[in-house]
């Protein structure tokens, strides 16, 4: 489904949110130019974090364009009007900051990491780059080279990678999460100034974007510089709305299987489709993730007691809930088999287990010792600058909000026995899922 792209009403002027119960002091507020800003103090060093999100991932592409997302990523880092290419982060070094991107289904970030008082620097070149970027033929034919080659590391040299990118098209018949982040190489290789361009111009905007500010800043004085640096860029009175193609009824399990000389480690992996995190409705994607941690957060798991210890079976399992997502996202888990055990034995016995704990109801325990970690790790998140900024980020760019954001803990804790086996029993079915075994090229299949 996809979901409201608008932040809550609390971005319609500049609203405070106090730290309470455990919440970070959030200030939110909308330039007149409709970006959104994002404001979340903590004096306790003298440091800031300057992100930029736009509402633009690989799965906003157009088709036959893959990896122009990420390829625009990279191109921003070359000229402006008023800056050389590489001036930018040379000068985000030359004071003593750090800088860099991201690129994602749902949104592509930029942030720099410096001092307090180089805020209104930040901002000022970061703004630059939000409408003033230069290209030349060149830029083109250099960073086509660059993410060509950064294909060929992370995904071409790597039979895991492969094998993660067939499951991901298996997974989606229709949904452009099927298609990888980094792009198809085949399309990868068309990418040219056309097609950087029209994404840059369509969805590079202030009305496109959010401003996630997190550190020793007071809230008066980045609205006061946001107006300044950010507020003057017009605004995309074109920006398209941010339509995709759905899934259709997915009604018959898939199967596939992939074959490397390279593969060291074979393994099972199971994929279903999942619902996500959607604003002011979070509680069933909040028993998944529980489920994902009972099953096989860690190494005292469901799965890894049963299958590892008890039955001597596997030498690894986990179990995966990505919940920050625009549309559908997945449930995935995955058993290593221990020497000796086939892929088939693996799998059969990971599915016996999956029932096992469906029928047998959630272990009080187990879930109270969950939550309790989580509860700690949350509270220990708050000391992560950089953490708080990108869980803020990833979520309004993926259509939750800030109270959403700010409900998941409590959301989390509130979370029954029964409501997660019932998200389960409704996620774990066979005519929604993907099955994949990695192996050897002379590996059995039984």
């Amino acid at each position: 489904m996809v979901r409201a792209l608008a932040l809550s009403a609390a971005l319609m002027a500049a609203t405070p949110l106090a730290a309470s119960e455990g919440h970070e002091a959030v200030t939110t507020f909308t330039l007149d130019n409709g970006m959104d800003v994002v404001v979340i103090e903590d004096h306790r060093a003298p440091v800031v974090q300057h992100m930029v999100w736009y509402r633009a991932g690989s799965a906003d592409e157009p088709v036959g364009s893959s990896g122009v997302a990420h390829f625009l990523e990279h191109l921003l880092f070359k000229g402006t009007d008023t800056l050389a290419p590489g001036e930018f982060s040379a000068t985000v070094a030359a004071n003593g900051g750090t800088d860099n991107a991201f690129t994602s289904y749902d949104y592509t970030a930029y942030f720099q990491r410096v001092a307090a008082d180089r805020l209104e620097l930040m901002m000022r070149m970061e703004a630059d780059r939000m409408r003033n970027i230069r290209l030349n033929d060149e830029d083109i034919a250099t960073e086509r080279d660059v993410i060509l080659e950064e294909r060929n590391q992370r995904t071409d040299n790597s039979p895991r990678a492969l094998y993660g990118e067939q499951m991901s098209a298996s997974q989606y018949l229709n949904h452009r999460y099927g298609v990888p982040i980094i792009g198809w190489r085949h399309e990868m290789e068309t990418l040219d100034m056309e097609d950087a361009l029209s994404f840059y111009q369509t969805h590079y905007a202030p009305n496109n974007a959010i401003l996630v500010v997190t550190g020793d800043v007071e809230p008066d004085e980045v609205k006061s510089l946001a107006e300044q640096n950010y507020g003057v860029i017009p605004a995309n009175p074109d920006l398209p709305e941010r339509v995709r193609s759905q899934e259709p009824p997915q009604t018959a399990e898939r199967r596939l299987t992939y074959k490397d000389a390279r593969v060291s480690q074979p393994y099972v992996q199971r994929s279903y489709l999942a619902p996500e995190r959607d604003p002011g409705e979070q509680e069933k994607a909040a028993a998944l993730f529980l489920l994902a941690e009972l099953l096989g957060g860690s190494t005292t798991s469901y799965l890894n007691e049963k299958l590892q210890f008890e039955q001597q079976k596997v030498v690894y399992t986990g179990a995966f809930y990505r919940g920050v997502s625009l549309d559908d996202t997945t449930f995935d888990l995955i058993v290593v088999p221990a020497a000796g055990v086939s892929l088939q034995e693996a799998e059969d016995a990971m599915d016996q287990v999956v029932a096992d704990f469906i029928a047998e109801g959630v272990n009080e325990e187990d879930l109270d010792r969950i939550k309790m970690q989580l509860r700690a790790s949350q509270t220990y998140a708050r000391d992560n600058v950089d953490g708080i900024g990108n869980r803020y980020g990833r979520a309004l760019t993926s259509g939750l909000t800030i109270e959403d954001v700010q409900a998941w803990p409590d959301i989390l804790q509130a979370v029954t026995g029964d409501e997660i086996i019932a998200a389960a029993r409704e996620v774990i079915q066979p005519e929604t899922s993907v099955t994949g075994w990695l192996m050897r090229d002379d590996e059995v299949t039984q």
